[in-house]
């Protein structure tokens, strides 16, 4: 290899992502408390997703620009874009969610509660 080719940064490596957006929403995602999320809410990218739906699901829709769906569940008040009172309400309860970041948005799904 060239002495100039050795000194490139391998830019393919990190760009060449193969895989599927099922797979990048599994790497995207995670559990996370209320301070994590703060950031997000205050800068307008978290959205609320309903315990009742499918996360996996939720932010497939959001790939795939799937209008129709996004717009029912906001329609349905499945999809919140969380108010202060929602924000008060988690200062005080400090509750767990699980989050996938499909940019620019932050999915936010409470963590159910394990009895």
């Amino acid at each position: 290899m060239p002495e100039n080719e050795s000194k490139k940064l391998q830019y393919d490596i990190l760009g060449d992502d193969q895989a599927s957006n099922g797979e990048k929403i599994a790497k995207y995602t995670g559990d996370v408390d209320w301070n994590y999320l703060k950031p997000h809410y205050k800068s307008g990218a978290m959205i609320y997703v309903d315990p009742d739906l499918d996360l996996s699901e939720v932010a497939q829709a959001f790939t795939k620009d799937d209008k129709a769906k996004v717009q029912a569940w906001l329609k349905a008040a499945d999809l919140v874009k969380p108010s202060h009172l929602h924000e008060e309400w988690w200062e005080h309860d400090q509750p767990r969610f699980t989050v996938v970041v499909i940019t620019p948005f932050v999915l936010a799904q409470p963590l159910s509660e394990v009895s």
